[in-house]
């Protein structure tokens, strides 16, 4: 039996569409995981933190926003305008949802100097 390359060349081209096909039933199977932990929501809402910084601080609310960090992560960030005249940064951590809920509030140093502006 004499050695074709042509026929070395079809064996390498099938076995290369199997393991592409592999490679995509895998990925798919695998993207609702990823999507669903990805898409989870704060444990505490942006509007429960509103009200807990309100409380908190005494002060008026100028904007807050919600950034994710990590996997289970989000913080919300409440500025507010306090009583004294100083504007706050107050962060208020979550986990999400799912994974629990494990709140937190990231208050600036209690020498009251830090995340202050002066109006």
């Amino acid at each position: 039996m004499r050695f074709r390359p042509a026929d070395g060349l079809g064996l390498f081209n099938k076995m290369k569409t199997i393991l592409r096909s592999l490679v995509l039933l895998l990925s798919l199977s695998a993207g609702p995981v990823v999507w669903a932990a990805q898409s989870a929501e704060p444990a505490l809402s942006l509007e429960q933190a509103v009200v807990q910084v309100q409380k908190e601080t005494g002060g008026k609310v100028l904007s807050a926003s919600t950034v994710r960090r990590g996997r289970s992560s989000f913080e919300h960030r409440v500025k507010v305008l306090t009583p004294e005249g100083h504007v706050r940064v107050v962060t208020v951590t979550t986990e999400a949802a799912k994974a629990g809920s494990n709140d937190s509030t990231k208050n600036p140093s209690s020498d009251g100097e830090s995340n202050k502006e002066k109006h």
